[in-house]
């Protein structure tokens, strides 16, 4: 119960991996910032006013897919970046397992990628394959619960193949339409089908075959990643409220209305019946 518990993949009330491992660089930067009596520049976030509105449309229930991307891949990045150790496991090591056929240089393992690097590789992989934001978010899971289960870290060896797998396995458990893993060798072209099974079926034996992802962790690691956002100024996407937007908010307004309103009276028909039938059962009594 103890380690169930202090695995955020698995409960709810641990606290994410990736926003603690954020938090060191977070505070060094607000330090140095007012060290150094910087500002912290123009305000870009967008606020609504009496001639504007502004609304999020990004929810715990349809995330915007390029915000939750970047804010995935950042998460990925601190993971690297604030690393405890290089523990790794051969089948992720990108030296064995090359996703390319461009030899992998022999000090692969020594540099970090940037975030910039992360992004576009996720992009790619997300774009090509049409995946959904949702699907990020479990992506993200799957890569703590390895971590955390397997007891290794992600470095600059292992990380591409680390988040493919996690992708691979997400897609398949969480979107509808499961992408094949013949339909990744097309985007990877020099992986080979052989390779991506073996990684497949290593990721789901390391994770003891625990792919589920419950209600309430989606929605922590969903609330962190806006978090995360907030605290390195990566703001999730402001649109104007439109008037068609307007026109459609407001209509599902008076249709929840009408639901509630009807259930209301419903309640109060049988409230009614059955004070009326404890009258009538009373009068019986006294009449007897």
């Amino acid at each position: 119960d103890l380690a169930l518990e202090s695995n955020p993949s698995d409960h709810p009330r641990a606290s994410t991996i990736f926003l603690s491992k954020s938090q060191t660089d977070v505070r060094e930067k607000r330090k140095s910032n007012h060290i150094n009596h910087i500002s912290p520049g123009q305000l870009t976030k967008k606020y609504s006013s009496c001639s504007t509105i502004f609304i999020d449309d990004s929810t715990v229930s349809q995330p915007n897919l390029r915000s939750t991307i970047k804010c995935v891949t950042l998460a990925i990045f601190y993971h690297i970046k604030n690393r405890d150790s290089d523990r790794s496991l051969d089948i992720f090591d990108e030296k064995s397992h090359p996703l390319t056929r461009e030899e992998v240089p022999d000090d692969y393992y020594k540099h970090d990628p940037d975030h910039k690097h992360i992004y576009r590789f996720v992009r790619t992989l997300f774009s090509a394959a049409q995946l959904t934001a949702e699907c990020a978010i479990v992506t993200l899971v799957y890569l703590e619960r390895l971590l955390t289960y397997a007891e290794i870290d992600i470095c600059p060896s292992n990380w591409k193949r680390i988040v493919l797998g996690a992708i691979l396995l997400a897609s398949k458990v969480w979107d509808d339409q499961a992408v094949w893993n013949v339909d990744y060798c097309q985007i990877l072209k020099d992986i080979t089908v052989e390779d991506m099974n073996e990684m497949e079926r290593h990721f789901l034996e390391l994770l003891q075959f625990n792919i589920n992802v419950p209600a309430s962790v989606y929605a922590k690691y969903y609330f962190d990643l806006r978090s995360l956002a907030d605290d390195n100024n990566l703001s999730f996407l402001l649109e104007p409220l439109s008037k068609e937007r307007a026109q459609k908010l407001e209509a599902i307004s008076r249709l929840c209305e009408d639901k509630y309103k009807d259930l209301s009276k419903a309640a109060m028909r049988r409230s009614f019946s059955a004070d009326n039938l404890v009258g009538i059962r009373r009068s019986n009594a006294i009449l007897s």
